[in-house]
């Protein structure tokens, strides 16, 4: 039997520096809430990786960001400046790479397209430019309208990288790509943010592909950030417990909200739990719970986790 009520993690991340924060933001289309009191907080240089399910409002988060969507309450601060009135200067300091995959211009030549876009961007690299395209074997003078998804992508990243923006904003990066350009990609981040000071938010489902990059999690659901906090943090706090117990065993009522997820059979639980490892411990314990074993969870399990919690609430 598998039982999830949703814990209370950390939101806040302090006085900063942020990239980028919000503060109630707000946006309904209709009677849907995609953004629902939210405050985010994306300290300068993190890679901050935004997981949620399908409708969570990921995507609108971002394009809020980039002053594509209008957000109706609160307050967005991007680069220090608000997106929603000066969105042409914020988007000159973001790498975007959009959920669509569909690139502008569509009758450009892949060539044209890059050159266009350097003129809009002072800081265009065009050395950068070229090594990229010969790392993602992009043809330049292939019309943007006949590139598969894949091919749309690879060009999407070039764009976003070649500049050298102080902000990426990525909406599933590695979508359309198959592993082999996928791994090339992670590579070409990690490089790029060794030689590059920026502050990067992915918004993906393959959170696993990206672990080892990330720094920063805020998990949304709903429009409403569960929990937004450094990766060490919830790995070091949010931990599964296995044990052994007599039968009937219902557990420390203190555990309470901080118990994410509840599972196994009569004699035997897999409890994931927020909170001190050591408290923990002695709760099942002193409650009559034969701890065997403790581990962390990765942070595609937490973010799993997590969110079905928020499901079943």
């Amino acid at each position: 039997m598998t039982d999830t009520v949703t814990a209370t993690l950390p939101i806040d991340l302090g006085s900063g520096p942020f990239a980028v924060t919000t503060r109630g933001l707000a946006r309904r289309f209709g009677s849907v809430r995609a953004l629902d009191g939210l405050d985010l907080q994306v300290p300068e240089g993190a890679v901050y990786v935004l997981v949620g399910p399908n409708g969570a409002g990921k995507s609108t988060l971002i394009r809020t960001l980039m002053g594509l969507v209008r957000y109706q309450a609160g307050a967005v601060s991007v680069l220090g400046r608000d997106p929603g009135d000066r969105g042409a200067e914020v988007r000159s300091g973001i790498g975007y790479v959009p959920e669509d995959y569909r690139v502008g211009y569509a009758w450009m030549t892949v060539g044209r397209l890059l050159e266009h876009q350097a003129v809009y961007h002072p800081s265009w690299d065009a050395e950068y430019a070229r090594e990229l395209r010969a790392r993602y074997d992009i043809d330049p003078g292939r019309k943007c309208h006949t590139l598969s998804k894949g091919q749309s992508r690879r060009v999407q990243l070039v764009l976003a990288l070649a500049h050298r923006p102080p902000l990426l904003l990525l909406d599933e990066p590695t979508d359309g790509l198959d592993h082999v350009v996928r791994d090339e990609t992670l590579s070409i981040l990690s490089e790029h943010l060794a030689d590059s000071p920026t502050t990067v938010v992915i918004s993906t489902h393959r959170v696993y592909e990206v672990e080892p990059l990330v720094d920063h999690v805020g998990v949304l659901s709903e429009g409403r950030l569960l929990g937004q906090l450094p990766r060490d943090e919830l790995r070091g706090g949010l931990l599964r417990y296995w044990a052994d117990v007599p039968e009937g065993w219902t557990g420390p009522g203190e555990l309470g909200g901080r118990v994410v997820r509840r599972s196994g059979a009569a004699r035997a639980i897999e409890w994931t739990v927020w909170g001190d490892r050591d408290a923990v411990t002695r709760g099942l314990s002193q409650a009559g719970a034969a701890v065997r074993e403790v581990a962390p969870l990765s942070v595609d399990e937490a973010a799993v986790a997590l969110l079905s919690g928020r499901k079943a609430s």
